[in-house]
């Protein structure tokens, strides 16, 4: 998902709309101190994008992170898979479907910051 949120946040410099992107390549360890230095800067809009259900993957980590810590950010979204038995077909019209395509995620977050 790194490379389709880099596109994201292109799309979106593209109106004048700031982005961060923090690669996780991994849960365990997560690199808590980057996430929090990031979360922590004032009026944050946190956004986990990953291709995985919403329940046990990044975006409960970071959440829970948040919550140890005691950072709360201004808002915080998760842009996953549902929990739920997915449809079949091409990953293309899939992501789509699911809001994890690129326009989709980039529709999203503009609609987030409303």
């Amino acid at each position: 998902m790194t490379m389709r949120t880099l596109e994201v946040a292109k799309a979106l410099e593209a109106d004048n709309v700031k982005v961060a992107v923090l690669h996780c390549p991994t849960i365990k360890p997560l690199d808590e101190a980057t996430i929090l230095a990031e979360v922590r800067k004032p009026g944050r809009l946190v956004v986990v994008a990953e291709n995985h259900s919403v329940v046990g993957g990044l975006g409960e980590a970071v959440a829970a992170l948040l919550l140890r810590e005691g950072v709360i950010p201004a808002k915080y979204r998760q842009l996953a898979l549902p929990d739920a038995f997915l449809d079949a077909g091409a990953l293309p019209t899939l992501h789509d479907r699911y809001g994890i395509s690129a326009e989709k995620m980039a529709a999203s977050l503009k609609s987030w910051l409303v």
